[in-house]
């Protein structure tokens, strides 16, 4: 998907410097594993709640890939 199309979705954007994290409130099934699996990135407590460079690339794409509800999603950057 699109930025475009995420936004246009209702997701809110969390720019990182590789990664983007978008983030869909009204879809969260709220299983809790990305505050129990990164909590250095999601942390409810914290406004941004989402820092995504707080982890790794890897770590990050990882984890918003297993979040069961597709509430987050993200956009890796382009290097060049």
């Amino acid at each position: 998907m699109t930025e475009k199309e995420l936004l246009e979705k209702g997701y809110r954007k969390y720019v990182g410097t590789k990664v983007d994290v978008y983030f869909n409130k009204d879809i969260c099934q709220h299983s809790g594993i990305c505050v129990k699996g990164l909590s250095e990135v999601f942390d409810l407590n914290r406004k941004p709640w989402i820092i995504p460079d707080n982890a790794t690339e890897e770590a990050l794409i990882n984890l918003i890939d297993s979040c069961p509800s597709g509430a987050l999603q993200y956009i890796v950057k382009n290097e060049n």
